[in-house]
């Protein structure tokens, strides 16, 4: 789990390390460990590492492989890299070190452009083949690692965020209208390749990217879901066992694959729970969890520890408690803005900044829960969206999930960032690909490939890794979703929602957490916008850059700001809240550049 970035010069020129290191300059903080850079002609290698595996020195990066002729820059963790070790070892390869990052460089060596579907695990990755000049780059299959990359003139330029890419030099900050609209519309996701900048881009997850010399570009997909019924009916008994079989697994492997400890970010909901449930089940001893709580509003409680300490209560683990009063989330917010590789809308983005920083001083690893709602249908709209008769695919979706409509979104943004309905256009291409049996089949596949991937995968990354915390979700088990995306939307809909989780955690849990009303993580301050709160977001959308910038209709702007807690969008963020992010994103990150 690491900090990566590189350039490769297109012109022939040296690559400057400089560059590289204003670049690695921005990655410090998700890998403290340790510092390297490497060059070869044209191109260049940064790496900041955060040791999990192999703590020796031999799992340094950039990793130079001489015999080969290769180098490799690594951000992840590959969890069946000893059996991948053993299978390359029989074809004849020496290793040097005992982790994962050199089994990457054999399998390129190996297996070419095929190396990515044989990897298990989350990664995003950089070789150099100086044999070929070519630089090949690629990413998981859930994006649950950030590959951003940016080309000007005659660079390449690749890093772990935005941040460093900026650092870099040279790209272009204006704002992408398509993104503008995904970022309004799918509540802060904007799907791969865009970002909110039209200079930085980012590679769609379960695809490489293949670079020679001169600048040709290719770019291959790996990994697609499948999300039919299987020709061999099973039951419900039959889906279940399989299920949990593999859910046991996934949370096992990444328990074992460390050489440091793993703990829990215990939320008090039903997945993380499990999680815990499952580890002792497996039987790590000494498990440790960590829960955070805010103060509480009128509308609002703002912690869930009652049902966290019921877990903990049965499982006895070593538990932390964090409580943030509400002074703290408005002095830290900036911090939290910065760690942010894009604009994120979620009110849990400071929540998790917050307690990564607290969970870093006792452990390196985490295990969360993200993705367990989307890939087994724990959201309120799935059955809405099941239900709904009339209209379009898009449509129906559209009407359960979308923040904005189109005419909304023209009457929130001035004329220059006005045009057509891409957002639609996007997501009715996505919902018509072949291999979905049903329309909720189609919607539970692009949450869990895209909508999941630059919503919580991409907070929970960011906000861990600020503080050199790796985290690690056992419910993006590529075999695991997999299994699941074929299993029939009806019984993962069953009981109001991730049946199949419920149904194995009878007996492992309360029920009083299985049987609880779906939660959120509690934010109340960033919904209920007041006080010190609103005045901050006031400011911001008041201030002279913002209003040199043109982004938002002041008739949009003064309809929010004189009634903020009315303006909710379908899925309870607050739209006040979303304006006033991405400005403040945009002067934090981008307006110091120019």
């Amino acid at each position: 789990m690491c900090g990566i970035c590189g350039e490769l010069r297109l012109d022939g020129a040296p690559a400057d390390l400089e560059t590289i290191q204003a670049m690695m300059g921005e990655l410090v903080r998700r890998g403290p460990d340790h510092g390297g850079s490497y060059s070869d002609g044209a191109l260049g290698f940064g790496h900041r590492r955060l040791s999990i595996i192999d703590l020796s020195v031999r799992s340094n990066q950039p990793m130079v492989d001489a015999e080969l002729g290769l180098a490799l820059v690594f951000n992840g963790t590959i969890y069946n890299y000893r059996a991948l070790r053993r299978e390359l070892e029989e074809r004849g390869y020496r290793f040097f070190s005992e982790g994962d990052s050199e089994v990457i460089l054999k399998a390129w060596h190996a297996w070419g452009t095929d190396c990515c579907a044989r990897l298990h695990g989350m990664f995003a990755f950089a070789v150099w083949d100086a044999n070929q000049q070519v630089l090949f780059l690629a990413r998981d299959r859930f994006g649950i690692k950030p590959l951003y990359w940016s080309e000007q003139g005659g660079t390449l330029r690749f890093a772990s965020s935005t941040q460093a890419l900026l650092a870099g030099g040279g790209v272009d900050t204006a704002i992408d209208p398509v993104a503008l609209h995904h970022l309004f519309t799918l509540h802060a996701v904007v799907p791969a390749p865009r970002t909110i900048l039209r200079g930085v881009r980012k590679l769609t997850p379960g695809h490489w990217l293949r670079f020679d010399a001169r600048g040709r570009r290719t770019e291959g997909t790996y990994w697609r879901l499948d999300a039919t019924r299987p020709a061999e009916p099973r039951s419900d008994a039959d889906w279940l066992e399989a299920i949990h079989v593999a859910l046991r697994q996934a949370v096992k492997v990444r328990s074992e694959v460390a050489d440091v400890p793993v703990g829990v970010l215990l939320s008090g909901g039903l997945d993380s729970s499990l999680l815990v449930a499952l580890l002792a089940e497996a039987g790590v001893s000494d498990l440790r969890t960590f829960s955070v709580g805010f103060e509480d509003t009128p509308e609002e409680a703002g912690s869930e520890f009652q049902y966290s300490d019921l877990v903990v209560e049965r499982y006895g683990t070593r538990h932390h408690r964090f409580l943030v009063p509400n002074a703290q989330v408005l002095q830290r917010l900036p911090e939290a803005i910065d760690a942010m590789t894009e604009p994120m809308f979620g009110q849990d983005a400071v929540a998790f900044y917050l307690l990564a920083e607290q969970v870093s001083r006792e452990v390196k690893v985490v295990q969360s829960g993200q993705g367990a709602d989307e890939v087994f249908g724990g959201y309120f709209w799935y059955p809405r969206i099941a239900a709904e008769r009339e209209g379009s695919a898009v449509e129906r979706f559209a009407k359960h999930y979308f923040d904005r409509d189109h005419d909304e979104y023209l009457r929130m943004v001035t004329d220059t960032y006005a045009g057509e309905d891409h957002t639609s256009a996007l997501i009715a291409e996505r919902l018509a690909e072949p291999d979905a049996d049903e329309l909720l089949d189609a919607v539970l596949r692009l949450d869990a490939t895209t909508l999941i991937v630059d919503d919580p995968v991409k907070r929970v990354d960011n906000m861990t890794m600020a503080w050199g915390l790796e985290a690690r979700v056992p419910f993006l088990d590529h075999h695991l979703v997999e299994l699941a995306a074929r299993c029939p939307p009806e019984l993962k809909l069953r009981e109001g929602g991730k049946y199949p989780l419920k149904a194995m955690a009878r007996g492992l849990l309360p029920d009083a957490v299985i049987d609880r009303p779906k939660g959120y993580f509690p934010m109340p301050a960033l919904k209920y916008v007041r006080g010190p709160f609103l005045e901050l977001m006031r400011d911001v959308l008041a201030s002279r850059v913002s209003r040199e910038r043109g982004l938002y209709r002041k008739t949009y702007l003064d309809q929010l700001l004189a009634a903020p807690d009315m303006h909710h969008t379908r899925i309870q963020g607050n739209k006040l809240w979303h304006l006033a992010l991405l400005e403040l994103w945009l002067q934090r990150n981008v307006d110091p550049l120019g």
